[in-house]
């Protein structure tokens, strides 16, 4: 019992890791919550890689759905707080170019900023 949860958390924590490395922009959170990303895409992944009809139940595949799982939960969390993000940008008068540079900042700094 004890070792399917350490699996867990092991999984959770490199495929959160791996799509936070693939996804664009700044994700800024501590590596419990990239492990709660990765054990959250991997249960998302899982239930739809089986309701495609993917066999997700191990080997490269369980790695494949958790990954892109925890990439759609990343992609739905900047969706659903994207507007908050712009209206806070739009007070302080920020156009995209400004948003351009910020992220080309972040980017050059590395993931540990």
């Amino acid at each position: 019992m004890i070792s399917h949860l350490i699996g867990w958390a092991l999984m959770g924590l490199v495929a959160g890791a791996l799509a936070r490395l693939l996804h664009p922009g700044r994700d800024p959170m501590n590596w419990i919550w990239t492990m709660l990303l990765g054990i959250g895409g991997a249960v998302a992944g899982g239930y739809i890689g089986d309701a495609l009809g993917f066999d997700a139940r191990g080997g490269a595949m369980a790695w494949v759905t958790a990954i892109g799982g925890a990439l759609l939960l990343l992609v739905l969390y900047h969706m659903a707080t994207a507007s908050r993000a712009l209206s806070s940008t739009s007070s302080t008068g920020a156009t995209s170019d400004d948003y351009k540079e910020a992220v080309f900042d972040d980017l050059s700094r590395g993931p540990n900023g």
